[in-house]
């Protein structure tokens, strides 16, 4: 691409990498300095006129044309909109005392380790990825953690009862409290500072730091408001495009057409790095006339005390699930079989066999759920066949 690209966020950072801000940054294993996404000198190397703390406030598709808040204006050949999401805000009183974070910045997550480091006791509302992994690194790091989650499980969107259950087993284990189906109706502090949390049934949770991890919400104000076609997210086909011409978008703000034999459902807004980065290549890729649309399996991971959760393809409720090793070692794999092909899998410390599921399903490998669950069966032989056959 030999055009001239302009690159541009709200933020007075540079890019940086965001997982970490919930695990490694907390626990002190991730330094400030590696969070950096390039180097100091790639941007002018690339020639990319790199400008931040700017924000789009209006956008005029038919004009080709975007307004920054210092009241300049830049003409556009391509747009490409990463204007990601923001933290859904807690709806209670009390919400905004000092002592309650979110964690979506850099800032954010530095303003809870600054906080850490003065309490014993911290609550996370909200038992969801974000919130377990800010659980886990509150909980390593020595403070009393309570979680507070207002589904009857933890995970429910992402995972089925069993899983939903080992996560649980495996927090309190590790010491953290779990209040599941339970509501929050008010934070209380003194002086300005929190105190307590209280649930909906009346007691108090005792606390010096709050971590609000409830979901986000995609920033759409701006394609919205120009016309875009927006639902639940800017709405795209499989190469980024949105419904404006000469206007991609990826990233968490993209509810992007998902690749056929997918699985459903067939669009979704899927919010992790690894979707960001696969929905960024094929919106480049129309950038240099080139088009591929996405065709990459999605897959997931987190960290959560002593356990990697490695997740691939997107599950159904009605899938036939087989479980590979033993829940009670912290080492397996969940399979989800889709009309008796590998649809899904969700690893827990097994890397390798995480590898080997994304390859599985993106070749619809046909597996016997006898075979899958039997630990000597060497998987590998069914991704040779398949790609054989193929």
């Amino acid at each position: 691409f030999d055009a001239p690209i302009v690159l541009w966020g709200d933020e007075p950072l540079a890019p940086y990498h965001r997982p970490p801000l919930s695990k490694g940054l907390l626990t002190g294993k991730t330094s400030v300095e590696q969070l950096a996404l390039r180097g100091p000198d790639f941007y002018a190397e690339q020639q990319i006129d790199l400008r931040l703390g700017l924000r789009a406030t209006a956008l005029d598709a038919a004009a080709r044309r975007l307004q920054l808040d210092d009241g300049s204006q830049i003409d556009y050949g391509w747009l490409a909109l990463a204007t990601g999401a923001r933290c859904r805000p807690l709806p209670v009183p009390g919400a905004h005392l000092q002592g309650v974070h979110q964690l979506r910045t850099l800032d954010d997550a530095l303003a809870v380790s600054q906080a850490l480091g003065e309490c014993t006791r911290a609550c996370v509302i909200g038992g969801g990825f974000i919130g377990l992994e800010v659980a886990a690194a509150l909980a390593t790091a020595g403070a009393q953690v309570t979680v507070v989650e207002s589904q009857p499980r933890l995970l429910a969107r992402s995972f089925p009862q069993s899983m939903s259950d080992y996560v649980a087993g495996a927090h309190r284990q590790r010491g953290v409290v779990l209040e599941l189906g339970r509501g929050v109706r008010a934070l209380h502090g003194s002086q300005g500072h929190v105190q307590a949390v209280e649930l909906d049934d009346g007691r108090r949770i005792d606390c010096e730091l709050v971590v609000v991890g409830i979901g986000v919400l995609p920033n759409i104000a701006l394609a919205q408001d120009a016309g875009i076609a927006c639902s639940g997210g800017i709405l795209v086909d499989a190469t980024g495009r949105t419904s404006a011409p000469n206007v991609l978008a990826a990233g968490d703000v993209a509810n992007m057409e998902l690749p056929a034999g997918s699985g459903r459902p067939m669009r979704v807004r899927l919010e992790s790095i690894q979707a960001a980065n696969d929905g960024a290549r094929a919106a480049a890729s129309v950038l240099v006339e080139r088009p591929q649309p996405l065709a990459a399996v999605p897959w997931f991971w987190s960290e959560q005390h002593d356990l990697k959760f490695q997740m691939a393809g997107l599950p159904a409720p009605d899938d036939q699930t087989v479980l590979r090793g033993d829940l009670a070692s912290d080492r397996f794999t969940l399979f989800y079989l889709r009309n008796g092909a590998v649809a899904a899998a969700h690893s827990v410390n097994r890397p390798a066999e995480h590898m080997l599921a994304r390859k599985l399903i993106a070749q619809g490998t046909r597996i016997a759920p006898e075979v899958l669950a039997d630990a000597n069966a060497d998987l590998k032989f069914f991704s040779t066949s398949a790609r054989a056959a193929g």
